[in-house]
């Protein structure tokens, strides 16, 4: 934050001094990071709250609410930046300082370190908001390269490429407008539990069956609350079992997969017979293979 909030105010300073629409965007966008930054912040904090009665899942959801916040923001104030850069595109004036491409070189390598920074943390600890903000450092570091050929097209031949710096601040807003989007996308589908990747999904399974007793998996479902995973788990297990060494198995599987998978915040398991179950009529529940003896009801 205070990074980007140094750059925004160089850059906001240095363009209305140098008469840069494309610098003034650039910054603009750079002031739009220090409020997304802070937002993510806000959202991290709240969301490694515990648990409590009225959150047992945990308050990680309010890390995805900062994420599609951000995103909403990224879409306003790159619609702004359009409209305030394309509005005296077609006015004739001096082309900007020389001095005005500084800010702009020093706001690429500054936005490189960061963006490589934010992105290991972030898929570190599994956060959707930091990678989110990650992705708004790397858009800057495109943003500021086109802010800058735009300035130089201006610089090197201003009788041609005298509305180049206009229409270079406007490309720097539709780029955030297209990134906003995307993260608005990415975090409303974890907020309408959108389920993980296979691979993620594999994995799972495979920790689950690691435990003794563990027969196959017959359903598994996950949803991500912030930044871990809650996973639904239906494990088979031999139909003579009794209740208790079923619930022994199945608190097992809950602990492995906790144990090997980090990301995994908690496990549900429900236990059910290897095999299948039939209910007929009477009530007398028939499970496991074909050949397996009939069990009294509730045994299933």
């Amino acid at each position: 934050m205070g990074v980007s909030g140094s750059l925004a105010l160089i850059k906001l300073v240095v363009g209305l001094l140098a008469g840069s629409a494309a610098v003034v965007a650039d910054g603009i966008e750079s002031a739009g990071d220090v409020v997304a930054s802070g937002l993510i912040w806000v959202g991290l904090w709240l969301a490694s709250k515990p648990a409590d009665q009225n959150h047992p899942y945990g308050h990680g959801r309010v890390e995805t609410l900062a994420g599609l916040g951000v995103g909403v923001g990224l879409v306003v104030i790159g619609m702004a930046i359009i409209g305030r850069s394309l509005a005296g595109a077609g006015r004739a004036h001096a082309p900007p300082a020389s001095y005005a491409v500084w800010p702009l070189l020093a706001s690429v390598l500054a936005k490189s370190g960061m963006s490589v920074w934010k992105f290991k943390a972030g898929r570190k600890i599994g956060s959707s908001a930091l990678v989110a903000d990650a992705w708004n450092d790397a858009v800057d570091i495109l943003s500021g390269s086109v802010a800058l050929v735009a300035v130089g097209l201006t610089l090197a031949d201003p009788a041609r490429f005298i509305a180049a710096d206009h229409w270079g601040g406007a490309a720097v807003g539709a780029i955030v407008v297209f990134l906003g989007f995307n993260v608005v996308r990415e975090t409303s589908l974890s907020l309408i539990d959108t389920m993980p990747d296979d691979e993620t999904m594999r994995r799972i399974r495979k920790s689950a069956l690691g435990v003794s007793g563990a027969m196959d998996v017959e359903k598994c479902f996950a949803r991500k609350t912030g930044l871990r995973y809650h996973v639904d788990l239906h494990l088979e297990v031999a139909p003579e079992m009794t209740v208790r060494a079923s619930h022994c198995i199945a608190e097992e599987v809950r602990n492995k997969v906790k144990a090997d998978l980090p990301w995994v915040a908690d496990v549900l398991v429900h236990v059910e017979p290897h095999g299948g179950c039939e209910c007929p009529p009477d009530g007398n529940p028939v499970c496991g293979n074909p050949g397996t003896r009939r069990l009294g009801h509730g045994q299933h």
